[in-house]
């Protein structure tokens, strides 16, 4: 073979590669499997037989019959201005959330991203995504009902997921308290964190109103009557940007939840003297009662879920039978606009 050969060999179009993995498959069923979305590569499904991509070895697989995902396209499925599915499917949806709205409704008649999606699902909403919504809702999917599994704090954006019935609900819970799911931020903080990389690891105890979290010591968390609880975040720093005319310091961080607590990362964030940019409960800059100083403005705490992932709650890795790993699945949300016109002025000011 020559080096030539390997080349053209090295990248072939999806069906070619299913047919080597599936060689007894006739050709069109195994198209009509890419089609119907049953085919995905690294997480990912890929509804297009004819696309040329490398050789995906063992991130090739072949989904159930019952696992077939709706086409959000590349970018999600915005179905509201503050809400856009980014993988829908019988057992689980995951959307990228804007700031100012509620993941799940404190009241029955909060407007939220599940109350959005409720509405989708059941034709009171359409999406707003024209190219997309061409293609018609399944009947299946009007049954369907969102669950909650987890949140993000109602001024933080972001990547989300619900489930899809009680079963899936409670697998994905069980992810949760395994800490097998995986949840990245990012955030911009003010100060600098005295090494690059670490991890905080602290007591959190919710106050009487439920509404703020406080830091206590391990001795008096574990006293018979406290409800405190074990928060631990791993934090890695991204970019600093020194402030024009102070010593001081606004830094973009990237923060991996392995417990996940109401409000987690900010009240450990403001504990370590790095308060978020706009935090108006833990940066004492920007509480209603704070005499005025000198402070960036942002309407929100400058804080994001940008990633995802996940084993899904109804998906075995192949087609041959239970009790075989559930498929691995990642989602990533960009920042919103108002992060990246905060980042784009801390830029400019550096410079």
């Amino acid at each position: 073979m020559t080096p030539e050969d390997s080349t053209e060999k090295s990248t072939l179009p999806l069906l070619d590669w299913l047919l080597q993995k599936h060689p007894d498959t006739p050709r069109k069923r195994a198209k009509q499997w890419i089609l119907a979305g049953r085919v995905s590569v690294n997480g990912v499904i890929i509804r297009q037989p004819n696309k040329t991509i490398p050789d995906p070895a063992d991130g090739l697989e072949l989904l159930g019959r019952n696992a077939t995902a709706l086409d959000c396209g590349r970018d999600g499925w915005p179905i509201h201005p503050r809400v856009a599915i980014l993988h829908l499917d019988t057992a689980l949806a995951v959307v990228n959330k804007g700031p100012g709205l509620l993941s799940v409704p404190a009241d029955p008649d909060d407007l939220s991203a599940l109350s959005i999606l409720a509405d989708f699902l059941s034709g009171k909403l359409r999406a707003r995504d024209r190219d997309v919504a061409g293609r018609s809702l399944p009947p299946a999917y009007r049954q369907l009902e969102p669950l909650p599994v987890h949140r993000l704090d109602q001024y933080t954006s972001g990547v989300f997921c619900m489930a899809m019935n009680p079963a899936a609900r409670q697998n994905l819970i069980d992810q949760l308290t395994a800490h097998t799911m995986k949840r990245e931020y990012v955030a911009y903080v003010e100060g600098r964190p005295p090494r690059p990389t670490g991890t905080w690891r602290n007591w959190l105890k919710l106050g009487p109103d439920e509404l703020r979290q406080f830091v206590v010591s391990e001795r008096e968390a574990k006293r018979s009557q406290t409800e405190a609880v074990e928060a631990i975040t791993h934090y890695e720093v991204i970019e600093e940007f020194p402030l024009a005319g102070s010593q001081q310091f606004v830094t973009k961080l990237r923060l991996r939840l392995e417990t996940g607590r109401k409000h987690q990362i900010r009240a450990q964030a403001a504990h370590a003297g790095l308060p978020l940019v706009g935090d108006r409960t833990y940066h004492p800059k920007y509480r209603a009662d704070a005499p005025k100083k000198p402070r960036l403005e942002f309407p929100r705490q400058a804080l994001h879920a940008e990633a995802l992932s996940l084993d899904h709650p109804d998906k075995p890795a192949n087609d041959f039978g239970a009790g075989k790993p559930h498929t691995r699945m990642t989602w990533t949300a960009a920042l919103p606009r108002d992060l990246r016109q905060l980042e784009g002025a801390l830029r400019k000011e550096r410079t």
